[in-house]
């Protein structure tokens, strides 16, 4: 199999990483310490590493690209990845049912000892899901879950096995939890029969436990005899470090600036717990590779909060423009990095990054900055935001007018991708992607409370939307932005808007409630709506010439609400960085309109 760092979660062991750098780079990603044995998001537009039996797959784009089976007549077809001595494991994907022939499935496997033994986690064509063990025509069902999958709309589906024990969920729901002695071990394949899909994000994960959050103490002064040595090419940062160190776990490099001068492609930096406040903006300024990335990270799950409140520019005086050298805590100009676990604070920016192309900015916090959480503009291409909370972030100098929880803006770049974001309570907006040219894709996020001045700026001027979506001065460009499956809630102003700008913009499954102005404003844009929800906001919808289908005013009614308590989305993440599914905003006639997060 090629190496597939480059799409950004690992690769399996055997394409010559070797096994302690392995475990030492996914133990970093995940708080739960496990490695990653294998990913693809087909980022790459093929679909190498995998192993066909029937059906007609390609790879296709889908917002971003995706691998899809568009044979609907195929009996089953199957795509294999792994390795047969894997056991004890999770594997991951998101799932898109197109079509349903009569008896049609869609599904992951786990643990396949052939092509026809292994655990299955099937979505069927009645909303059901179904974790199987299938042994050649005998298929037993271990459990089972209704109302859990749609057709048309995104899934994530997760099978874990633990010795015996097999488990399946969907979208958070658990499907079934059963003694499985069907199969020890196996690959992972990609299943449909008698129906077509898509599929993206794979990604298989070791065994492993550990604790949910991050300790909050600084490092040791000696690690303790238990700690992992770091892999080769792996540089180490601590608070108590040295820069004239060679930067290993028993002698760190002190600070990031340092490291990232050091650190060659393919590298890692793995910085230590505890709290880093330079002087200076950090500057990431060489390029990795599409098959050696470079990887900035929390050590082992730890805390590693950068704290910009030292730098210039925090705050910046009113009316002030910030030198482009100067924005961000974190000012990336490099390509293909990637970084995961860190916490970003009181920045002038928290990550500001402009003509940076393939980025990957995972599971990270950027609060309280003096600027936009993380901001990227220019040529800026292949970059994917994913898990983020982003919150808190104001901007004195322009009176709440500029900082956004996410910003891809005044540039252009294709293939950028937004994932599982959670951006509140910041000055101006959400996310705002203004003068941005080329489409972005944003799923499966959230957006509210921005543009309330919860700071006492003067002359407060925060816009408050939960996604913008373009626009510009006139005349304002044409870009055919695409969100999906996300919620607007309680921000000052409208939940999902076009801000003037006159494309065909694409919203699906998205819900929007209690916003103070538009829940969707797409009278400017020729819009296509589907399957949106828009509840209790000023005014729910302001069409203009925008269409759409299927939406909750298109079907008229009322549409009371399952739950109005945001509780479980807004509260921790899950072990693996998801927002927590709850049944926060589905409409309690079970009708499949709006999100599902």
């Amino acid at each position: 199999m090629r190496d597939r760092l480059r799409r950004t979660r690992g690769a399996v062991a055997a394409v010559g990483v070797s096994a302690t750098a392995l475990a030492l780079a996914a133990s970093m990603v995940s708080t739960a310490h496990a490695a990653t044995l294998f990913s693809d998001d087909f980022g790459d537009g093929d679909s190498g590493g995998w192993s066909k039996s029937g059906g007609t797959w390609s790879v296709t784009t889908d917002g971003s690209p995706v691998l899809r089976q568009s044979n609907t007549g195929s009996e089953l077809a199957r795509m294999f990845a792994g390795q047969p001595s894997w056991a004890d494991y999770e594997v991951r994907a998101r799932v898109k049912p197109t079509s349903y022939g009569s008896g049609g499935l869609v599904a992951i496997a786990a643990r396949a000892s052939s092509s026809t033994k292994m655990y299955r986690l099937s979505l069927l064509a009645d909303g059901r899901a179904e974790l199987q063990a299938v042994n050649g025509s005998a298929i037993t069902v271990l459990g089972s879950a209704a109302g859990v999958g749609s057709t048309g709309a995104w899934h994530t589906l997760r099978i874990e096995t633990a010795g015996s024990t097999v488990r399946g969920f969907v979208d958070g729901v658990r499907v079934g939890d059963a003694n499985g002695t069907l199969t020890g071990a196996g690959r992972i394949a990609l299943v449909t029969a008698h129906a077509g899909a898509s599929f993206d994000d794979v990604v298989v994960s070791s065994g492993g436990t550990g604790p949910t959050t991050p300790p909050t103490t600084a490092p040791p002064t000696t690690p303790p005899p238990t700690t992992p040595p770091p892999a080769a090419g792996t540089l180490v940062v601590a608070t108590n470090g040295d820069d004239a160190a060679p930067g290993t776990l028993a002698e760190p490099l002190r600070t990031i600036q340092r490291a990232h001068d050091l650190v060659q492609p393919g590298g890692t930096i793995a910085v230590r717990g505890g709290t880093y406040a330079p002087a200076s903006t950090i500057k990431i300024l060489k390029d990795g590779s599409q098959s050696q990335p470079i990887t900035l990270t929390a050590y082992q799950g730890e805390r590693v909060v950068i704290d910009g409140e030292n730098m210039p520019y925090t705050p910046g005086a009113v009316g002030s423009s910030i030198p482009r050298a100067d924005r961000g805590a974190l000012h990336v100009e490099g390509d293909w990095w990637r970084f995961v676990g860190l916490e970003i604070v009181n920045g002038p920016y928290g990550i500001f990054g402009v003509d940076t192309n393939n980025g990957r900015y995972e599971r990270l916090v950027t609060r309280d900055n003096y600027e936009t959480g993380l901001h990227l503009q220019g040529t800026s291409s292949g970059n994917h935001v994913v898990d983020l909370d982003s919150y808190g972030n104001r901007d004195p100098r322009k009176n709440g007018e500029s900082a956004d929880g996410l910003a891809i803006k005044e540039g252009s770049g294709t293939g950028n991708v937004v994932r599982g974001a959670r951006l509140w309570r910041n000055a101006d907006d959400g996310f705002d992607a203004w003068l941005f040219l080329s489409p972005v894709l944003i799923e499966n996020s959230v957006a509210y409370d921005n543009g309330y001045n919860y700071w006492g700026l003067p002359d407060y001027t925060g816009d408050g939307n939960g996604f913008k979506n373009g626009g510009g001065t006139d005349p304002r460009p044409a870009v055919a932005h695409v969100t999906r499956n996300s919620m607007a809630w309680g921000n000052s102003a409208g939940g999902f808007i076009d801000n003037g700008n006159p494309g065909p913009l694409v919203f699906e499954r998205n819900t929007a409630w209690d916003n103070g102005k538009d829940g969707f404003n797409v009278s400017r844009s020729t819009s296509v709506l589907t399957r949106n929800l828009a509840v209790g906001n000023t005014t729910d919808v302001s069409l203009g010439g925008s269409t759409g289908s299927g939406n909750s005013w298109n079907l008229g009614g009322t549409w009371p609400l399952v739950s109005t308590d945001p509780a479980t989305i807004t509260g921790p993440r899950t072990a693996d960085g998801a927002i927590p599914t709850s049944s926060f905003l589905r409409p309690a006639n079970g009708a499949d309109v709006g999100a599902r997060i």
